[in-house]
């Protein structure tokens, strides 16, 4: 009967005979880490108000990284504004701001304006990256150190999109797609520094056969020195006598940006992008590859005004619950009927 001891001398043996090198990709990471798990703490109460689980700034500059993900957000910004009946209470240019900052924030925030007998005057929008949400209907805006502004108790309303973290903050619907919208401005980066950078090579003139002239070698080599310039390919020559056969080849070394998949990242991250937004790409402007293209872009408007833009109208409608009164209000989505 073995000990122990003499288990792990045995296994230490056999792991020192088998001398092996594993490689690995990164180690397993469960979905349910405890990390997302306690995603809710994240929003801690710093005395005043709750901090947002994400950085709102960070949010806000992340629409500007993919052209499609800003243009997908302004297209149902504009034909939520393009619907909407103004209201005394609620101008077009006010609703304009609250439905971006639902739309690209997830939370849209309305401060009502009470005269002095406590009517309400007006409904102004509250910019969604400066607000911040305090206990018992309490809400803030914060510009920066020491430069707040609390509101009036119950004088805002809060519109968030629903997130399954926590109940406090909106989190925007896009926001699996940011990685998409990441890469895809990280491609556009690569190509444009790529193309900006003058000191990558064109090709390379590869030469072996020892019976040029050398005055002919000279010259060939002060040409291509001659032809570099700010934003222009480096030709590079290699001169190699006695070399082995093919006395000349012409190597294009550029050939290579060709391959770095720049073309396939687009079309994949846009599609990742327009899919989180629902937008079909023919109410987008963009142009189809294949022959058939998108098919009518009346009939897809028809089916995303249904689908999407109803819905979206639904919830800004919430207002009305709130303020006590119909101010937010749509005319049906009509296409070529133009404006009345």
């Amino acid at each position: 009967m073995s000990t122990g001891n003499e288990v792990a001398v045995a296994t230490e043996q056999a792991v020192s005979e088998h001398k092996s090198v594993a490689f690995t990709f990164g180690e397993p990471e469960s979905v349910l880490s405890a990390r997302e798990i306690f995603d809710s703490l994240e929003c801690w109460f710093n005395g005043r108000w709750y901090e947002p689980p994400l950085s709102l700034d960070g949010l806000a500059r992340s629409v500007k990284a993919s052209v499609h993900l800003d243009s997908g957000l302004r297209f149902k910004r504009n034909q939520l504004t393009r619907t909407f009946i103004p209201h005394k209470l609620l101008t077009r240019e006010a609703f304009d701001q609250y439905a971006q900052d639902y739309l690209a924030l997830g939370n849209g925030y309305v401060e009502a304006r009470r005269s002095l007998l406590g009517t309400t005057v007006a409904l102004k929008p509250a910019l969604a990256k400066y607000m911040r949400v305090g206990k018992d209907g309490h809400f803030f805006q914060v510009q920066g150190w020491k430069n707040e502004h609390a509101f009036d108790q119950g004088s805002v309303f809060h519109l968030r999109e629903l997130d399954l973290h926590q109940e406090i903050y909106g989190l925007p619907e896009w926001l699996c797609a940011l990685q998409s919208a990441l890469l895809n401005q990280s491609a556009t980066l690569f190509r444009r520094k790529y193309y900006e950078n003058g000191s990558h090579a064109g090709f390379i003139l590869y030469m072996t056969d020892a019976a040029q002239n050398e005055a002919d070698i000279d010259d060939l080599r002060t040409a291509l020195k001659n032809s570099k310039g700010p934003g222009n390919f480096r030709n590079l020559f290699v001169y190699a006598p006695n070399g082995k056969k093919e006395g000349i080849q012409l190597i294009p070394v550029s050939e290579v940006s060709a391959k770095d998949e720049f073309n396939s990242i687009k079309d994949q991250t846009q599609g990742d992008v327009l899919a989180a937004l629902r937008v079909y790409p023919q109410l987008m402007g963009i142009v189809p590859k294949n022959a058939g293209g998108f098919g009518s872009p009346k009939e897809a408007g028809e089916v995303w005004a249904t689908l999407e833009l109803e819905p979206i109208q639904t919830r800004l409608a919430l207002l009305n619950d709130w303020i006590g009164e119909e101010v937010v209000r749509f005319k049906p989505f009509e296409l070529g009927a133009g404006e009345k």
